[in-house]
């Protein structure tokens, strides 16, 4: 019987540590005998690299519409080329940042979040999503020098709010990541090994 893969994605406001906690959590999988893999979003094929380019690196964000439009279909290739066939192959595959990131900074600035999730619907639903939890507050000086047009105080406390009533609805499990790197592993890398052992 062929090996089902186990699909994961973390989030977290800019800066929270979450793509510090993806490779650790692919590392310690790896120890653990899982043959894990770590991707990101966006992702490094051609729609994705765009998006870094020309949306994310820009002084003024792209009409919001267009944002999310791009980050879905960088999203609908990511998961065709990218997820599916490594999960077919029995990965564990770790996402920094999935669909719940549309959902929170498009949802931020003003879209409607069940618009997202239709333009979204052909996604690939995680077998579990984790969200870093730090409040804004918490990463004030990791803003201070900008480096994409998502990274501004105003717009993060509105993205931690939606994350926020995400975790509230079950759809993503809160970890407290206001404590050490090593603490927030731990739990981390307890929650994903207890749902693959269990």
């Amino acid at each position: 019987m062929k090996k089902k893969g186990f699909f994961v994605c973390i989030e977290g406001l800019d800066k929270s540590g979450k793509t510090t906690q993806s490779v650790l959590l692919v590392e310690a999988l790896c120890k653990n005998g899982f043959d894990a893999v770590y991707t990101t979003e966006p992702s490094d094929g051609e729609i994705g690299s765009f998006i870094r380019k020309y949306v994310l690196q820009r002084k003024d964000r792209v009409p919001t519409v267009v944002e999310a439009l791009l980050f879905a279909a960088d999203r609908a290739d990511h998961v065709e080329n990218g997820v599916k066939p490594m999960l077919e192959k029995g990965k564990v595959v770790v996402s920094d940042r999935y669909v719940y990131s549309s959902l929170a900074y498009q949802g931020a600035a003003g879209l409607s979040l069940d618009w997202i999730k239709k333009i979204n619907n052909q996604a690939l639903k995680p077998d579990l999503a984790i969200y870093i939890d730090v409040p804004v507050e918490a990463l004030m000086q990791r803003y201070q020098s900008e480096k994409s047009v998502m990274e501004k105080l105003e717009t993060q406390r509105k993205v931690g709010e939606i994350y926020q009533k995400l975790a509230q609805q079950k759809e993503l499990i809160s970890i407290n990541g206001k404590r050490s790197t090593e603490e927030v592993a731990r739990d981390v890398q307890a929650t994903v090994l207890g749902r693959l052992k269990g």
